[in-house]
């Protein structure tokens, strides 16, 4: 079959999996070539490993210098009578198939990170067939629901602000503009519900879980990604549902790093740079800034994507020679600093000032914003004939 990109407002309907295997081809590319990781982990465990900042993690790891063997864990689509699928089924795929003919041991699990019978599988996996333990797991889940562990009700997260309504524009990716939406406030519960679902309880389940099974090695690391942002910023993210909730995940880490102390663990909240995600380009009023931060960072010579922030994060910071963390005062791991630096950030702000719908195309780096999200589904690649005929049979999970 022939397959078009197809978007709905800032959802992708469609996927190439030959794009998703270049995008992936091209990310191992990077981190072979980038400064190496000289002393990184050699068994590692990705929660939410199919897109964004856990595939590349995993690409990082396996490729980028420590040769790590990974699990993945993604709650992905395949081809049916419904669908092509989703990007991140190829990913899985195309990253395996690339690990493994390197020599290195890919495993992945498709199905639900939240469920009691996919910690049981991974556990048994790790304990019968990966060695007996794991040196890092990184968690990179991002949903907009969560099974509550006790109930299995499905729990909603809301990305809304606390106190006083705000309004923000966002991208439609469907139609090319900017368009304004009014958000009222967040109830008591939805601000819990958002804090069950995208805090830090679920990865101190996972940590948990694996330590009393025994499967954590002496000295393991784990870590778990959150975005702060300028002040422009705050309301919608910081001063919201979503900065709660992150507020508890930086929370979570320090308790995971206090029940890790007996043998030598660590476990750290890494900041990141604001970047296109599958989850990003669904936060109001971050669209424009991402528009004016790309545009700023590129003409300074600091733009990175996520195959860039881990790579970087993994072999400058987790795992220096000397064998430091570098944390703030708040112990969290900071790769945020360049889109943080004084300097950006005014000429960022110079730039918002001016935007408006009628020329945010213009002002902004909108060519680049939509580059990346088209990519994230194996659409915009130079290298790929998108006019030739995809035969989904040979995309099978082993």
């Amino acid at each position: 079959m022939i397959i078009h990109p197809v978007i709905k407002g800032q959802v992708a309907k469609s996927c190439h999996p030959v794009g998703c295997g270049q995008a992936v081809a091209e990310q191992i590319a990077y981190v072979s070539r980038a400064p190496q990781i000289a002393k990184g982990p050699r068994k590692v465990l990705v929660l939410g490993a199919s897109s964004g900042f856990g595939l590349a993690s995993r690409i990082s790891l396996a490729f980028g210098g420590a040769r790590a063997d990974t699990i993945g864990v993604a709650f992905e689509r395949g081809p049916s009578d419904k669908g092509v699928g989703s990007a991140g089924w190829y990913n899985l795929i195309h990253f395996s198939h690339m690990a493994r003919k390197e020599g290195l041991i890919a495993r992945n699990f498709v199905g639900d990170a939240f469920a009691p019978d996919m910690r049981a599988k991974v556990a048994d996996y790790i304990r019968n067939e990966f060695g007996g333990s794991v040196d890092l797991v990184v968690y990179s889940l991002a949903t907009g629901a969560r099974p509550d562990p006790e109930t299995g009700e499905l729990v909603r997260s809301t990305i809304k602000p606390i106190g006083t309504a705000t309004r923000g524009y966002t991208i439609n990716l469907e139609k090319d503009f900017l368009e304004e939406q009014c958000l009222e406030p967040a109830t008591d519960q939805e601000i819990k519900d958002t804090v069950k679902v995208m805090g830090g309880e679920d990865w101190q389940s996972w940590i948990s879980f694996l330590k009393g099974e025994g499967l954590l090695a002496e000295g393991f690391e784990t870590l778990a990604f959150s975005y702060i942002g300028p002040e422009r910023t705050y309301d919608i993210y910081h001063h919201g549902t979503l900065g709660r909730a992150k507020a508890d995940l930086h929370q979570t880490a320090d308790r995971i790093d206090a029940a890790l102390k007996a043998q030598k663990g660590q476990a750290h909240v890494v900041v990141c740079k604001a970047l296109v995600t599958k989850a990003s380009v669904f936060i109001p009023g971050l669209s424009p800034y991402l528009l004016a931060l790309f545009r700023v960072m590129k003409e300074m010579g600091l733009h990175e994507g996520c195959i860039e922030q881990m790579q970087r994060l993994y072999a400058d910071t987790l795992y220096r020679a000397d064998g430091t963390i570098p944390v703030d005062a708040e112990r969290l791991v900071r790769i945020d600093d360049r889109e943080q630096r004084a300097d950006v950030q005014e000429k960022v702000a110079a730039l918002l000032d001016k935007m408006t719908p009628e020329t945010f195309r213009s002002i902004g780096d909108y060519e680049g914003y939509k580059g990346d999200f088209m990519k994230l589904n194996g659409f915009g690649l130079e290298s790929v004939d998108y006019e030739a005929d995809v035969d989904l049979d040979r995309y099978r999970m082993e």
